[in-house]
């Protein structure tokens, strides 16, 4: 069948035959060995060392959502990467930040953009911000068997709710168990500690440069007590990267930028290591 559809030049009568707007379901029917969740792993003891990401802290403002991520991926107790990214738009008005399994994240990711822009196509429209947080927490859930081996994905979803006119964020578990959070979270190995410094510094008042900068500091403090996030490489010029979420859209942030806020931030903590305290009301 392959040879005549060359031979033809059509395509072949799967893209042809009416069905869902999910491209997911879509694979799942045609070509299931092609989804991240189907493939075989190989017999080996123990778990299976691959490099892992951490960590991602998202947090409204006024006008919207930031997600920011660190650039550290790791291996054990091995340091894998030192600029990996993280953080990835997901379409115009979200974006998604990993933490797990690195290889395997990224390519849910690309499956997750592939499925927004294919359902655009089909159905003319765009799902809604709660629609997306559905679709990515199946995605999830498909991965299930081979986070059970070690391989898990665990991501941040975040985005402006043209809607509500307001910065939502979403957060799963490996079984793709969803969940709305309200002014932050943060998620990875060192997201205890990120969550702490965000308890503290966080409002719903932010400017969008604040905000930027509450991430960042919630990225050194994380960076402070976890060995598997790594803070600002002032030598190497390896900053976290930040992607800010509103009603103009989804855009990352330019490296002068952040470099700007990470030394502001690195300056202060130069007089106040533990960071800045929240005011007292």
């Amino acid at each position: 069948m392959e040879a005549n559809t060359r031979d033809t030049g059509r395509l072949p009568a799967a893209f042809l035959t009416p069905g869902s707007s999910s491209f997911m379901d879509f694979l799942s029917e045609h070509a299931p060995e092609v989804l991240p969740g189907s493939r075989p792993l190989p017999a080996v003891e123990g778990a299976v060392q691959a490099p892992h990401g951490t960590t991602i802290v998202a947090a409204t403002y006024a006008g919207g959502v930031v997600l920011a991520g660190d650039r550290r991926a790791t291996m054990g107790n091995v340091i894998a990467q030192r600029d990996i990214e993280k953080v990835f738009p997901a379409d115009e008005y979200s974006a998604v930040g990993i933490a797990g399994t690195a290889g395997l994240a990224v390519e849910m990711v690309k499956l997750f953009q592939l499925e927004l822009e294919h359902f655009e196509k089909v159905e003319g429209s765009t799902l809604s911000l709660e629609g997306k947080a559905n679709r990515l927490s199946t995605m999830i859930r498909s991965n299930l068997g081979m986070a059970l081996q070690g391989l898990a994905v665990v991501p941040v979803f975040a985005g402006y709710d043209v809607d509500r006119e307001k910065g939502r964020i979403f957060s799963y578990d490996v079984t793709g168990g969803r969940s709305e959070e309200v002014g932050f979270t943060a998620v990875g190995s060192g997201s205890v500690f990120a969550r702490g410094s965000l308890k503290k510094l966080h409002r719903d008042d932010l400017t969008e440069e604040q905000v930027c900068t509450v991430a960042l500091q919630a990225l050194y403090d994380a960076a402070d007590d976890d060995s598997a996030t790594g803070g600002p490489d002032m030598a190497r010029k390896i900053y976290p990267t930040l992607t800010v979420i509103s009603d103009e859209g989804c855009r990352k942030l330019a490296e002068d930028d952040v470099s700007g806020l990470v030394r502001t931030m690195h300056e202060g903590r130069l007089q106040l290591p533990n960071g800045p305290q929240a005011p007292l009301t």
